[in-house]
């Protein structure tokens, strides 16, 4: 797939782009508690920018399928570093809390959803066959990111100053932005049908019943790393909490580059029920976890299905929903699993605290079976998309 013209710089510029997704609520707690000593204050404006980076995502989306990917992304990642650099002289100059939140959310609502322009993208730039493969590669990166986005801010805010990992979330985000908006090849058509207006894709039942699904494994994702953080304080040893947390990430990353090298003979429907399945058992073994060692190898089982799951949505999602609506669709989905992560997160937290890291798990467990439940009652809905087809050279080895 990445012998085809174009397919490498696509890859490379968009995981630039969205690598500050990892890193920029870690920076800006680290700057403004670093600045302030506030770390409740801190947990405020990161917060701020993330929901409002969730409610701006499908509007940015919306405009993305009628104006043009290239032109949203060039005027967003102008006014995104203006807002970064308003947000940066806020907490330099330790403005007051409300107007942290201000350009908090200024900054966020200006963060196009990168993920969501990639996937859109991949769906013009190969075939229907290669797609699951395109798909598979994008959460692959995106493991990977998550892997070293907050090692990397990590060490640029503690060994380099508090706002160089901030300075280099708005970096990379410009530069990806108009490397990717420069991407001719891949950019999705924007021209609605003559006589007709484009219809919004979160009006297609299929696209509603996915957009709910990943809120519920959001929820899965959010309340699983609350789990590791306090089992890992249970057990009184909370710097393994982001090894755990990293485990996770592994376990995904290898069960997707096996997931989208298969050739599934089943639906993109039943695989998504299947992946929830899997997704939703594996987050019940958290629950009984008595060891470091045990939920080590567990966190990995809890990664196994993340990947697949996100890449059968994904590609559901391209057949499901309406011409010229690609990039709004994946911005729904985007928007809702980042609310449901802040959601588990925030669930999560509160029963840890009441009860025990096993609380936390059960509450993972719940997010999971929802996403399961609306996989499996929304089939008909979710079957209503294009076929997605194979290459020819795939469906004549499965048919001998």
């Amino acid at each position: 797939m990445l012998r085809e013209p174009g397919a490498g710089a696509l890859a490379f510029w968009g995981m630039i782009g969205r690598f500050p997704i990892a890193m920029r609520s870690i920076a800006c707690l680290m700057m403004i508690s670093a600045v302030t000593g506030s770390l409740a204050d801190a947990g405020t404006v990161a917060a701020a920018m993330l929901v409002s980076q969730g409610v701006a995502s499908p509007v940015l989306g919306r405009l993305a399928d009628r104006l043009s990917q290239r032109r949203v992304l060039l005027t967003a990642c102008l006014a995104h570093a203006v807002g970064m650099t308003l947000l940066l002289v806020s907490i330099v100059l330790e403005a007051p809390l409300w107007l942290l939140v201000v350009t908090a959310m200024a900054t966020g609502c200006t963060s196009v959803s990168f993920t969501s322009f990639m996937r859109a993208r991949w769906a013009v730039m190969v075939d229907q066959g290669a797609l699951r493969t395109a798909y598979a590669m994008e959460s692959m990166l995106d493991d990977t990111i998550f892997l070293l986005g907050p090692l990397l801010v990590t060490v640029l805010a503690s060994a380099v100053h508090p706002a160089a990992g901030l300075v280099v979330c708005v970096s990379m985000t410009c530069l990806g932005s108009v490397a990717v908006a420069l991407h001719r090849r891949s950019e999705p058509a924007h021209e609605p049908t003559p006589g007709q207006a484009p219809e919004r894709a979160i009006t297609v039942p299929g696209v509603w019943v996915l957009t709910i699904a990943y809120a519920g494994m959001g929820f899965q994702f959010g309340a699983v790393d609350v789990t590791m953080i306090a089992f890992a304080r249970e057990q009184s040893t909370p710097g393994v909490a982001g090894v755990l947390i990293s485990l996770i990430a592994v376990g995904s990353m290898v069960a997707g580059v096996i997931y989208g090298a298969v050739n599934w003979r089943l639906s993109q429907a039943q695989l998504l029920s299947v992946t929830t399945c899997v997704l939703t058992l594996g987050a019940l073994p958290l629950v009984f976890a008595n060891s470091t060692l045990v939920m080590a190898f567990l966190a990995v089982v809890a990664g196994i299905a993340i990947s697949p799951a996100l890449i059968a949505g994904s590609t559901l999602l391209e057949s499901l929903a309406p011409k010229g609506s690609l990039s709004e669709a994946f911005s729904w989905l985007t928007s809702a699993g980042a609310l449901g992560i802040a959601s588990g997160t925030a669930a999560g937290g509160q029963l840890a605290d009441a009860g025990s890291s096993a609380q936390a798990a059960w509450a993972a467990v719940g997010g999971g079976a929802v996403a399961l439940v609306l996989s499996l009652a929304g089939q008909p809905a979710l079957r209503r998309g294009k076929p997605v087809t194979e290459p020819a050279s795939e469906r004549v080895a499965l048919e001998q």
